[in-house]
């Protein structure tokens, strides 16, 4: 299958990339937790990369273009049948090209690599907005918090344990993983796509309606596989969120990170107009397999590592 992604990108004319797995920043999405180390002689903290988007991004505002990456890859806290701290991710960056066209190399590519495999069940496409009126009855574009948590109760669905009652984002996070994912059509491929704004990310806002941005992810059988953008080109709005990320982490109790400095003056400096993709090569690999736990595909998982 690794033989097959190189394949597919070499016949695209896509630069294949390699990018440190140490960095001076982090990432400071506050559901994503990074490993930390020391390096002898060095002041400060290093972390093991969660994606190689940041210095792939530098890349592509130096002039690299086209390229792709299969990288190892690190996430603190991450563990379970669907989960393991250290996997590996395919991401990749097309320049001129949107988050539709995006959706359209994904599935060619699941289907190049997979298909020889076993067959790849048919593609549908799901607005995010549509998936959450279809499945909890309510516009996740306009529903405060009080109106998810009711949609939630009339649904049967229980808040975790620590859900601020007032946190809007974390109760469409809760409501997609316990409502909409789950009822997802089994037997397809399931993009779902134009997330609320508050769910962007580092994507650009849709520029005919801001609440919504153009980012999307795909699901197999309830599976999350990948998660793609337009990209976000603009160096103070990602700045913003950076801090906006910044102040959630401090308010869930979690380790404030450095933001990568080097990577605003990436985007700074100018960042093509480009669509890029994250895709969890494991979990394709498992559904290449037929399985239904990463452990049954990993050579070595966390316990036998």
């Amino acid at each position: 299958m690794r033989a097959r992604v190189r394949q597919f990108f070499d016949a695209r004319g896509v630069l294949e990339v390699d990018t440190p797995v140490l960095s001076t920043a982090a990432p400071t999405d506050p559901h994503i937790h990074s490993l930390v180390t020391r390096v002898t002689g060095e002041s400060g903290p290093r972390f093991l990369h969660t994606s190689p988007e940041f210095p792939m991004k530098r890349l592509l505002a130096a002039g690299v273009g086209d390229c792709w990456q299969l990288a190892r890859v690190f996430r603190d806290g991450e563990r379970g049948r669907l989960h393991n701290p250290e996997f590996d991710l395919l991401e990749w960056y097309r320049l001129g090209c949107d988050d539709g066209r995006l959706m359209d190399e994904v599935a060619a590519l699941v289907e190049a690599v997979v298909g020889p495999e076993r067959s790849v069940p048919p593609l549908l496409r799901l607005s995010y907005r549509d998936a959450f009126l279809e499945q909890v009855g309510v516009d996740p574009l306009a529903a405060d918090a009080a109106a998810l948590r009711a949609a939630g109760r009339a649904a049967g669905v229980e808040p975790p344990c620590g859900l601020d009652p007032g946190d809007r984002d974390g109760w469409l996070d809760h409501l997609l993983a316990t409502r909409v994912v789950p009822s997802l059509p089994a037997g397809r491929l399931v993009f779902i796509h134009h997330w609320p704004a508050a769910q962007a990310a580092l994507a650009r806002l849709e520029p005919d309606d801001p609440r919504v941005a153009r980012r999307f992810e795909l699901y197999w059988d309830g599976l999350e596989l990948a998660n793609g953008y337009h990209e976000l080109a603009d160096a103070a709005e990602q700045r913003r969120r950076f801090e906006a990320d910044g102040e959630r982490r401090r308010r869930d109790g979690a380790a404030a990170v450095p933001a990568d400095e080097r990577l605003l003056a990436a985007l700074d400096a100018g960042l093509p107009d480009c669509a890029g993709v994250a895709l969890g090569f494991d979990r394709l690999v498992l559904r290449a397999a037929g399985a239904d736990a990463l452990e049954a595909v990993l050579s070595f998982p966390l316990e036998r590592a």
